[in-house]
């Protein structure tokens, strides 16, 4: 898991440049929603075989299909940020700074992934 902040109002294009930098495994599928949805992050997914499970805006000229039995899947990752924002600390976000604030939602997803393996 990689994870990046940005400010608050920052469209998700910016997520995506910072969050699929090239120095981690090349990525299959990306099941993302529709802040993802522009023909740059199309292209580049494509670039680097990978999938793009992305439904499209509603203000698309152009119709792109998504498979919606792969789409589903997204609710796990859905499920993770609920589970990430139990903690209080990183629901509210009580450190004053960015890197405590990101070391706190990694010290989360550890206990989370823990959590997980012990089940």
């Amino acid at each position: 898991m990689r994870t990046e902040i940005t400010p608050g109002q920052t469209s998700d294009y910016i997520g995506f440049d910072l969050v699929m930098a090239d120095n981690l495994p090349a990525p299959r599928v990306l099941l993302a929603d529709r802040g993802y949805d522009a023909d740059r992050i199309r292209d580049t997914l494509e670039k680097r075989d990978a999938l793009p499970v992305i439904p499209m805006r509603k203000s698309r000229k152009k119709h792109v299909g998504v498979d919606r039995k792969l789409y589903r899947l997204r609710n796990m990752v859905e499920r993770c940020f609920n589970k990430l924002k139990n903690a209080r600390r990183v629901a509210t976000r009580y450190d004053k700074t960015a890197e405590s604030f990101l070391g706190f939602i990694d010290f989360t997803s550890i206990r989370l992934w823990l959590r997980h393996l012990s089940t």
